[in-house]
């Protein structure tokens, strides 16, 4: 028999009642659309080899001593070269039937993701090399040990970003290479407990699909869960595309925005076609 969860604490259910405000604010303004775009949401081939290149080849922070600063910065073509094994761990607060929810759409999720990459992505207790934590306010505040032992390379302040995540921040992901290689090989997700359902979704499409390699925001990509305003909740068609981009064997880890462009651009037009 299972042990029961642990009682949630004030400040969980304080973080439970935010963001239910939350979502319902963003629903009643039209926001975390599920339907992936539409009609109304038009893009061009190039478009989206834009779009891809803001994403793909930029960073929304930079790392600094201090830890983690909002600044866009210049990268390179980064993906995964190896399987990615996901370790998915829950707080003990979780209960069993959010548990096995959240186990099955995340396992659906990564079949969907593999498919489009055409890369090996599944859940796995084996060696895992990308780690989702989905835990509640005061487990995340205790996920130092872990955290250090799945990305020995975080400093000090990086890691306290984690366990002292704002609330204004509702999931992360850090995706990391080993020295100056542009190979991802672990990667570290938190997604918070508190979230309902269509948030915490939305946070497991997103951390996950940026712990890949599209690790940018661009305000100009729509259809786009890469977009601050949050106006689409899930994994939409465009990101789809850019996912299969990234994943093409013709884009090496490494590549710079000039060598990757004239490559984004005969893709882009190969999955789009019309006018640009």
């Amino acid at each position: 028999m299972a042990p029961a969860p642990a009682a949630e604490t004030p400040a969980s259910l304080a973080a439970r009642a935010h963001y239910a405000r939350v979502q319902s604010l963003l629903l009643s303004q039209g926001l975390l659309r599920t339907d992936g775009g539409g009609p109304d949401t038009p893009y061009t081939d190039r478009m989206l080899a834009e779009n891809f290149i803001r994403i793909a080849l930029y960073d929304e922070y930079a790392r600094t001593s201090g830890g983690p600063v909002q600044r866009t910065t210049v990268s390179r073509i980064r993906k995964w070269q190896a399987p990615v094994r996901v370790g998915l761990s829950f707080g003990a607060s979780v209960p069993p039937d959010r548990r096995a929810a959240d186990t099955a759409r995340i396992g659906s999720f990564l079949a969907r993701l593999s498919q489009l990459t055409n890369h090996p992505i599944a859940l796995s207790d084996a060696n895992p090399n990308f780690f989702i934590q989905i835990v509640s306010e005061d487990e995340r505040q205790a996920l130092g040990p872990q955290i250090r032992a799945a990305l020995p390379g975080l400093s000090p302040a990086e890691v306290a970003g984690i366990t002292q995540m704002p609330r204004s921040t509702y999931c992360l992901v850090y995706a990391m290479s080993e020295g100056a290689d542009a190979t991802y090989t672990r990667a570290f997700a938190v997604i918070r407990s508190e979230h309902p359902d269509l948030l915490r979704l939305s946070c497991i499409h997103e951390e996950i699909t940026q712990g890949l390699g599209l690790a940018n925001d661009s305000p100009s990509a729509r259809p786009s869960i890469f977009n601050d305003d949050e106006e689409f909740a899930l994994l939409t068609k465009q990101d789809e595309l850019m996912l299969r981009i990234l994943y093409n064997p013709a884009l090496t880890p490494g590549l710079t925005e000039d060598q990757a462009r004239p490559i984004v651009e005969s893709l882009a037009a190969r999955l789009v076609g019309g006018e640009s």
